[in-house]
């Protein structure tokens, strides 16, 4: 069978459930095999192997975390070509962040072929190829794809499968990969460490809580629901461009793209640019005063009210179920 790479995002070896589901969705296509670029390997085998990587193709270039984007492109040509080009490798799957779009068209370009982002699931496809499934037009359609030239590139949204281990005993190539001139161009001169909350990553929460321009700027209804929930904390741009909530919360075509279990816009209209964000998710509250409002033309479900005084009570009933 066809080795399918998986990009391993992660941070100093601290593996990302993105790459978990990422290993689950290769096992449906062929031999999964993890690409790990930088520092931490010997941390981050173990959970790579619990999860099924076959192969594991390491670069451990001690400063290819210092430098954005080309470095992890450079290590994933470099690993296409290891495990055969196009008659070894059956696919490359990227999560699906701005940086892993990114690397996933720079990818493409170099090696000729064709790409594909937003996937929301992946299977085998008539002809031994890989059929990709996208939504579209704010979920109304699910687009089925597949690429028609060299090796496919996919990107694939986080909450897209169920990680499933399945355990093996990853054989190890160490890739000495020279990086270009210009990979080294865009240096990452600092980093600081992100504020401490028990709330999870928005990008992978299974439940995103989100608030917009009903809010007027007080968060705390949201903040609230969203923790008795042990859910992420989303914005919209107005309420972003505001300067009610940080950017890095943003879910829409210009920020962070969700799809989570469940997702509960509180006071968002249900602008196309919002949609864009959030449109897949698997079961979507709304809640706002204007019945009119686009938001319950995607929701699942829908409550015409004031979220001031809806979430609070909501919260409560949330509390008292959890015991």
């Amino acid at each position: 069978m066809s080795q399918i790479l998986v990009l391993v995002d992660h941070v100093e070896g601290s593996v990302r459930k993105t790459t978990f589901e990422l290993l689950t969705m290769a096992r449906r296509l062929g031999d999964p095999a993890a690409v790990f670029v930088g520092r931490g390997w010997d941390a981050a085998a173990p959970a790579l192997g619990e999860y099924g990587a076959e192969k594991a193709y390491v670069v451990p270039a001690e400063d290819a975390d210092d430098y954005l984007v080309v470095p992890k492109v450079e290590a994933l040509q470099a690993a296409v070509e290891a495990a055969g080009g196009a008659g070894g490798v059956g696919a490359v799957l990227v999560a699906s962040s701005s940086e892993g779009k990114e690397i996933a068209g720079r990818l493409a370009v170099r090696l000729g072929s064709g790409v594909i982002t937003d996937a929301v699931d992946i299977e085998p496809g008539d002809d031994a190829g890989v059929e990709t499934t996208q939504a579209a037009f704010a979920g109304g359609y699910a687009v089925k794809a597949h690429v028609t030239r060299g090796i496919p590139v996919i990107t694939v949204k986080p909450n897209s499968a169920t990680p499933e281990a399945g355990p093996a005993q990853p054989e190890v190539e160490t890739l000495d990969v020279a990086f270009s001139d210009a990979a080294r161009k865009a240096r990452i001169v600092e980093r600081k460490p992100k504020a401490k909350t028990s709330r999870p990553d928005l990008s992978e929460a299974l439940i995103v809580v989100s608030g917009g321009r009903g809010t007027n700027g007080d968060f705390g209804p949201v903040e609230a629901f969203a923790d008795v929930l042990g859910a992420a904390v989303g914005a919209s741009r107005a309420a972003v461009d505001a300067g009610w909530y940080p950017h890095s919360n943003q879910v829409g075509q210009t920020g962070k793209q969700v799809s989570p279990q469940l997702y509960v816009a509180a006071g968002i209209s249900g602008a196309i640019q919002h949609r864009a964000g959030m449109q897949t998710s698997k079961t979507i509250v709304a809640i706002n005063k204007d019945p009119e409002a686009p938001i319950f033309e995607l929701a699942d479900f829908g409550v015409v009210g004031d979220l001031f005084a809806v979430l609070p009570q909501a919260t409560e009933e949330a509390a008292k179920r959890k015991g």
